[in-house]
């Protein structure tokens, strides 16, 4: 069944997140000859998600730091990582199940005193 757009009927929602996460609500619209249920998730990220690493060790020794991915979603998360910089390194993918929490090993290899 498909609707044109003189059947349509707007529900302007309005949504205030004091926090960033994940949001469940259910809608019930009823009327005599029908009733029906929508599931609506937001998922609300921060404005500004900044972070600063600071790696020392010498030259042409390697240092990993292993940064937390935490999926509070309610679906699995499949990343690419894009490594911007001379001598970091770390995988091109990471897999983040629902709930859970993954380590990203973020390697600094420097090849010069820097």
């Amino acid at each position: 069944l498909f609707l044109d757009r003189s059947d349509a009927v707007e529900l302007p929602i309005k949504f205030i997140p004091q926090y960033a996460g994940c949001y469940h609500c259910q809608i019930l619209l009823k009327s005599s000859c029908d009733v029906r249920v929508y599931e609506v998730e937001c998922v609300v990220n921060p404005d500004h998600a900044e972070a600063e690493l600071e790696f020392r060790t010498p030259a042409y020794q390697a240092l990993i730091q292993d940064i937390p991915i935490s999926n509070m979603s309610s679906q699995d998360w499949k990343l690419e990582a894009v490594l911007e910089g001379q001598g970091f390194y770390g995988p091109p993918l990471i897999n983040v199940g629902l709930g859970e929490t993954a380590l990203y090993p973020l390697m600094f290899k420097p090849i010069a005193e820097c």
